[in-house]
């Protein structure tokens, strides 16, 4: 048994769901990465509610070995919210944040750490190659990462995700900031400060499945461009604006056809013309809706989550 009662100068947090089979060998390659940094270190393990033994296991590592701190939610409350929740219980001067799907590498942490001691205090991992991934996937994350750069105001590296190294002060600066609908990999590129990357190969899944289908990445999508931009509200003036135009173009049109006895026959251009704004109205209403919604969600101050248990762990205070 392992007892470590230093600070931890470096802390890994990592979401947890349903990943039991996985897990041992994700606990053994962390400690196999970071025992020859000769620092202390912690593991800090998000159980998001797990429907298989992903729970027991993480105990039975905390019990086995002090570094290991748990933290279980009373359920599911998504993966950037485990992020966050491990974040918020991170002790060390750096803190990592990695899923524990192996799918990235734990050792390109120690490659982080290196630049974090170089004076850089975001370090964030490249995907040089995705293995594993259809090209369905690929082409879908890359037009999103540049739509994003495009539509909102933040820097997002291309071809990043949430695994990256930040330091003590990033990490209490994104402390502050307790939006429900949370992008942490947008939020660690909008407080600013020093950031690199870290290019390394992304290995395809060793087991279960992916916790990201399509919906879910459509609704991680609509997070990240609601958070971060108000594009989608501004399209509903310019296109009423756009439309209004038309109409007085249409108006014109209308009179001078009647002024030289020619007349629209039908009611066809109506009925298509009332359809088309309808719609228009209708999806601009939906976009306004998603707005309103996240605004309901933030002013009712419910808390971002509940936990259930915590192994070697005390509560942080802005929980």
């Amino acid at each position: 048994m392992t007892n470590g009662p230093q600070k931890p100068v470096l802390s890994v947090v990592a979401p947890v769901y349903d990943e039991e089979v996985l897990l041992p060998e994700f606990y053994r390659r962390v400690i196999s990465a970071m025992e020859p940094l000769g620092v202390p270190f912690e593991l800090i393990l998000v159980n998001d509610g797990s429907h298989d033994r992903s729970g027991v296991i993480m105990d039975e590592l905390h019990a086995q070995d002090a570094r290991v701190k748990v933290v279980h939610f009373s359920r599911n409350f998504g993966h950037q919210i485990a992020i966050t929740a491990g974040t918020d219980h991170a002790q060390g001067d750096a803190v990592a944040v990695i899923d524990s799907d192996l799918q990235d590498p734990p050792e390109v942490i120690v490659d982080m750490f290196h630049k974090w001691r170089e004076g850089y205090q975001v370090i964030y991992g490249v995907r040089s190659e995705r293995d594993g991934e259809t090209a369905f996937k690929r082409a879908t994350a890359s037009m999103f990462y540049r739509l994003i750069r495009k539509i909102t105001n933040i820097n997002l590296p291309l071809d990043t995700g949430d695994f990256r190294l930040m330091d003590r002060r990033v990490v209490d600066a994104m402390k502050k900031m307790r939006e429900h609908h949370r992008f942490m990999r947008g939020l660690s590129v909008w407080v600013g400060f020093k950031q690199t990357g870290v290019s390394y190969r992304r290995d395809a899944r060793k087991a279960g499945v992916t916790k990201y289908p399509l919906r879910k990445m459509l609704q991680f999508a609509l997070d990240a461009i609601t958070s971060f931009s108000y594009l989608p509200l501004q399209l509903a003036t310019y296109s009423g604006f756009a439309i209004a135009g038309l109409s007085v173009v249409a108006i014109l049109i209308a009179i001078i056809l009647r002024l030289t006895g020619n007349v629209i026959a039908g009611q066809a251009t109506t009925l298509v013309s009332v359809l088309f704004l309808g719609g228009i109205q209708l999806i601009f209403l939906g976009i306004i809706g998603e707005y309103l919604g996240r605004i309901y969600d933030e002013v009712k101050r419910r808390p971002l989550y509940i936990v259930a248990e915590r192994h070697g762990l005390e509560a942080p205070d802005i929980e």
